[in-house]
């Protein structure tokens, strides 16, 4: 698998530049993981840390389920690699886990993803709401949050991946 980066553009209107960012930071994430090992993708940053690019991935494919389909959409679709007897579960990998069905199921949620959010303006409402304050979120700040949720963990993905085999990028 090659992944192919494209840049967002320069100038376009609002949605596409939200949706051009979100998928460069998600192609990102799967280019930080090219060529890599299951083992190697199942290596953690440093102790006692336990996060992983594989962890990372399944991180993410949890947060695509969470933010598109259960709040934006009103799914009721359970979480995947978690649970009450492990909120972490997505990044407790074991030799057991496979890249093949960890970046299937990433890619899965992100075709839903996308499904879900085409056709819905910006200012659309979820049907989810806010703990908090029982507010619900518009499609534009999902967009944004999705945008800094692959940007934090990509720079995670980044010294990770440099841990693992000295291989930097932007």
């Amino acid at each position: 698998m090659t992944t192919e980066r494209k840049d967002p553009p320069l100038s376009a209107d609002e949605r596409t530049m939200l949706e051009s960012w979100l998928e460069y930071h998600r192609q990102t994430l799967a280019w930080k993981c090219q060529g890599l090992t299951d083992e190697q993708l199942r290596t953690a940053s440093v102790e006692p840390s336990e996060l992983s690019l594989m962890g990372l991935v399944r991180h993410m494919s949890d947060v695509e389920r969470h933010w598109f389909r259960r709040v934006l959409v009103g799914d009721d679709s359970g979480p995947i690699y978690w649970g009450e007897q492990d909120p972490d579960g997505d990044f407790h990998v074991t030799g057991d886990d496979t890249w093949a069905e960890a970046y299937a199921t990433w890619q899965a949620e992100i075709d839903i993803a996308r499904r879900n959010a085409a056709g819905l303006g910006l200012d659309h409402l979820s049907k989810g709401r806010d703990k908090s304050t029982g507010e619900p979120f518009s499609l534009r700040w999902i967009y944004i949050h999705m945008i800094e949720e692959y940007a934090r963990h990509n720079g995670h993905a980044d010294l990770i991946r440099e841990r693992i085999d000295g291989t930097t990028g932007e």
